[in-house]
């Protein structure tokens, strides 16, 4: 048997996400939860720090992040999410980006156990999207307000090559419709080669999306028994060729449930201090999803579910381990547990989401096919609750996609956001965004909320030259019919 030694500079999968030192971190955890000088010193560790017109955060080690995880003491799980949201406001503000997923196609060659589009599913309806139906869905979508899309497809090199895929995203870009674009494709598809991620590069993506799944390499191979995704180290490889390829941000995640959520979690860090060691740069989003009913699938099934108390609980040790990362949670959860997980640090969440292949054109809001769906959707709201919803709690919805067009990505994206400057731009920009939503498709009370947050939010802005262009911008907006200013 081969002997691996811990190693975040390295690029092999059992090195960076070692198996005996996630052993050894949740023994010392467990030894230490109770120690609570040492947990106050890491809290306050993780603390953000003012300097000059901005903060800086330490974050944690995978280490330290396990040891708040294991704690249970009620004083300090509260100072935890306290801190989680005020490295969220210090970072990213009071704005949450707001996406939808777009699924291509459920073709897959994989066995994966907790998917219904695995191969031996013969009773889901197969389906892929013509050309012309893509631009059917982004018109769907853009008719909704999104600007923002997370692609999705199984794996299937024949079904869904990388050709088909390229070419999705070009249908995408291309569709301009009312006053409605796609400014940003985030691709979340199977791992692939140094040269196909060029390719997507050179497409114009914005964030390359690869969930693990599960850090345990014994638990991922039996989950995954057969197909290319059965390869342990090819799949946890693949952020690295990923940048080797020239994609600045990537987006990493597991799937919770499918394994001990301790073991998860730690692996989830190491990786993240993996990518920051080797390529100067961490995850530009961190997602956590759990395992939901699907087409021949029973989260029962599996032994690790883990209850809405241990998941908030993870968010925010997730904010305070890697405070600059973005941090996604989807319509699986329902309104009450995504409103508690905007308290722990969530920056980003889907809005009006369908889970099957075509879901969006052809239906009405209140309509949801569900013969393609790859898990059910827990939050059915429509878009516009959505964003009524947020500001409703305080924050501001963001279809800002300005980062990623003005090239403010990978290193040059979180050296803005490590510095607290990333604000200056994101602010505006979150506001700007928001008053082409309400003009071209709230509802009128969506609409009539979401002027009065523009209003009291443009004299929040700090710098005034900044607010004055932001001002003359939005009345721009409103008055002129102009759209995609930006910062």
């Amino acid at each position: 048997m081969t002997a691996y030694k811990f190693d975040p500079h390295s690029l092999k999968a059992e090195e960076f996400i070692n198996d005996e030192e996630i052993r050894e971190t949740l023994a010392y955890a467990e030894a230490h939860k109770n120690d609570f000088p040492l947990i106050d010193s890491i809290l306050e560790k993780a603390r953000p720090v003012k300097k000059g017109k901005g903060c800086v955060c330490a974050g944690l080690t995978h280490r330290e992040a396990s040891v708040l995880l294991a704690c249970e003491d009620k004083e300090r799980i509260a100072r935890m999410f306290d801190i989680a949201e005020e490295i969220k406001l210090a970072f990213y503000g009071n704005r949450i980006v707001i996406f939808a997923p777009l699924y291509l196609s459920n073709y897959c060659v994989n066995g994966c156990v907790y998917c219904p589009y695995h191969l031996k599913n013969k009773h889901i309806a197969r389906k892929k999207l013509t050309q012309d139906e893509v631009r059917d869905e982004v018109i769907a979508l853009q008719d909704m307000g999104h600007k923002r899309l997370a692609i999705e497809a199984g794996e299937d090199p024949v079904n869904n090559p990388i050709e088909y895929i390229l070419d999705c995203i070009n249908t995408i870009y291309s569709v301009k419709h009312k006053n409605g674009a796609i400014r940003r494709v985030n691709v979340n598809i199977a791992a692939t080669t140094v040269e196909n991620y060029r390719r997507l590069k050179e497409a114009g993506i914005g964030t390359y999306i690869l969930f693990q799944e599960t850090y345990h390499k014994e638990s991922y191979e039996q989950l995954h028994p057969t197909g290319p995704k059965h390869n342990y180290a090819y799949h946890t490889e693949a952020m690295d060729r990923a940048m080797e390829g020239g994609i600045d941000d990537v987006g990493l995640g597991v799937l919770f449930g499918l394994e001990l959520y301790k073991y998860e979690f730690a692996g989830l860090i190491m990786h993240a201090e993996h990518l920051e060691a080797v390529h100067g740069v961490g995850p530009h989003t961190i997602s956590v999803p759990r395992i939901k009913h699907a087409d021949d699938i029973d989260p029962s099934a599996f032994d690790n579910s883990i209850s809405d108390e241990i998941f908030e609980k993870i968010t925010a040790c997730i904010r305070l381990a890697v405070p600059y990362t973005g941090m996604i949670v989807s319509t699986r959860e329902t309104e009450e547990v995504r409103s508690k997980l905007l308290r722990c640090g969530v920056s980003q969440v889907s809005g009006g989401s369908r889970t099957s292949v075509g879901g969006y054109a052809g239906y009405s809001p209140d309509e949801r096919p569900h013969d393609t769906e790859q898990f059910d959707v827990s939050d059915q709201r429509s878009l516009d609750e959505v964003v009524r919803w947020l500001m409703e709690n305080g924050h501001i919805p963001s279809f800002c996609t300005a980062c990623y067009r003005e090239g403010r990505t990978g290193d040059r994206f979180m050296s803005l956001c490590k510095s607290g400057q990333i604000l200056n731009c994101c602010h505006p920009n979150a506001l700007m965004t928001l008053c082409e939503y309400l003009e071209d498709y709230a509802s009128p009370e969506t609409k009539r909320i979401g002027l009065e947050v523009i209003d009291r939010e443009l004299a929040r802005i700090p710098n005034e030259k900044v607010r004055e262009i932001a001002r003359e911008h939005i009345e721009a907006i409103r008055n002129d019919n102009a759209r995609d200013f930006r910062f």
